[in-house]
């Protein structure tokens, strides 16, 4: 069988071309609904159709402060521009807060700082103009609100206590925590670097060099890390939470506004439909777009791509993986570990000094030792080598020497968003 494929790769469209293949099967979502009047379905979210939770305006008055906790610009992908501007109105028409004391809190984590341009781009150029927008600071001023039951100590941002909080965002498939979303913008959104650490840390498994296997992409359950911070943001007083799903076009597909964790959960068996797809049985060879910009606009964020990608490839099996980098590796503790992986300690190293990055870096190691992998990418193979993988810039070359014949393929065009699911493991 042959067939050329077209994927996404930054901004542009790379085609790819497959010959001699047993099969060739494409793993794409499931159709989505797409929202035709996005101001009724947010007017639903927080009025009527508000899920365990009474709705909006019965919980903020004229007299409070709000504070609206938004993701960062990596999650620009679901335009939460456009729904903060809502809320923004909403707030202030409807519920009659004045802008004085509504304030945009972008929940960065341990991300780099916004630019002016995008806090614009994040808050929406109305709630720009009228309301302060402050990026969160980990290593900043951050209260004490308790202890989780694993120890976790929480320090979040003083601008989420004693203040009406406000949650917007959106709801994906995440490799750690098992779905991204709801209690995320809290920790580790708007959370101490010390918090962060404590609950990424039990990524790790306590008693191998592996990460824990109860960690990972769907996995709520038992996920330490997931039920850690699902305890975390229960110790800050979040009044509404609302929740997006996106289609693969880029349009809003759903909103689920009310208590942070029902209206969260419900978007989580919503994204579970479209996003999740189910196989027999993996595949000799996996073709795999990170989904394009801004999906793979650092090999931080673009990992995702690969990482689902491996659960449909058998172990030992083949690899294409597209994922552009233009901002290259992204985080920028991200490549630091390479000097840990090259020296053999890299287990020892993250276990003495836990960071994100450096998980993030752990994992997509882990994962490339399944087997080979090709990657298309502006990043140089000097940093993809010791990895696990080979570089390439031109879609030919990428292509050039790999045996497709008889082999069972499976083309992911969406790799950030779909999660394959192997009937039997999964």
């Amino acid at each position: 069988m042959d067939k050329s494929v077209s994927l996404k790769y930054g901004t542009e469209v790379v085609d790819i071309e497959i010959k001699g293949a047993k099969s060739i099967e494409f793993l794409n979502p499931d159709p989505m609904p797409e929202i035709e009047d996005v101001s009724e379905a947010f007017r639903a979210c927080v009025e009527e159709g508000a899920i365990g939770s009474a709705p909006l305006r019965e919980k903020v008055s004229a007299g409070d402060e709000v504070t609206i906790v938004v993701s960062d610009i990596t999650r620009s992908w679901m335009h939460q521009g456009d729904i903060v501007t809502l809320l923004g109105h909403y707030l202030h028409d409807t519920c009659a807060v004045p802008f004085e004391n509504i304030c945009v809190l972008i929940a960065l984590g341990t991300h780099r700082k916004s630019s002016e341009q995008e806090k614009e781009i994040i808050a929406g150029s109305y709630m720009y103009r009228n309301v302060t927008v402050v990026d969160h600071d980990c290593d900043g001023e951050c209260v004490l609100v308790g202890q989780t039951s694993r120890g976790t100590d929480v320090r979040v941002n003083p601008l989420v206590v004693g203040r009406k909080v406000i949650v917007v965002g959106g709801t994906v498939h995440h490799m750690m925590a098992g779905f991204g979303g709801g209690r995320k913008n809290i920790l580790p959104g708007v959370a101490s670097r010390q918090t962060i650490r404590q609950n990424h840390q039990r990524a790790l498994d306590p008693k191998l060099a592996h990460s824990d296997p109860r960690v990972g992409c769907a996995l709520l359950d038992n996920n330490p890390i997931n039920e850690d911070m699902n305890e975390a943001a229960a110790l800050v007083e979040v009044t509404y939470g609302i929740n997006i799903v996106v289609a693969t076009s880029g349009r809003y597909s759903g909103l689920f506004g009310g208590d942070l964790y029902e209206a969260w959960k419900e978007s989580c068996l919503f994204q579970k439909k479209c996003y999740e797809k189910w196989i027999d049985e993996e595949a000799d060879i996996v073709i795999v777009s990170s989904g394009g910009a801004p999906k793979d606009m650092n090999l931080y964020q673009g990992c995702k791509g690969m990482l689902n990608g491996m659960r449909a490839m058998k172990e030992g099996g083949q690899m294409l993986w597209l994922c552009k980098c233009p901002e290259g590796c992204g985080a920028p503790d991200y490549t630091a570990w390479l000097a840990p992986l090259k020296e053999g300690r890299l287990d020892e190293a993250l276990r003495a000094d836990f960071t994100i990055g450096g998980f993030i870096f752990y994992l997509t190691v882990e994962n490339l030792r399944k087997g080979e992998c090709r990657i298309l990418t502006t990043i140089d193979g000097d940093t993809t080598g010791p990895m696990g993988m080979e570089a390439y810039t031109d879609a030919a070359e990428l292509v050039k020497g790999v045996d497709f014949t008889d082999k069972k393929v499976y083309v992911i065009p969406y790799g950030g968003s779909v999660v394959p699911m192997v009937e039997g493991k999964d």
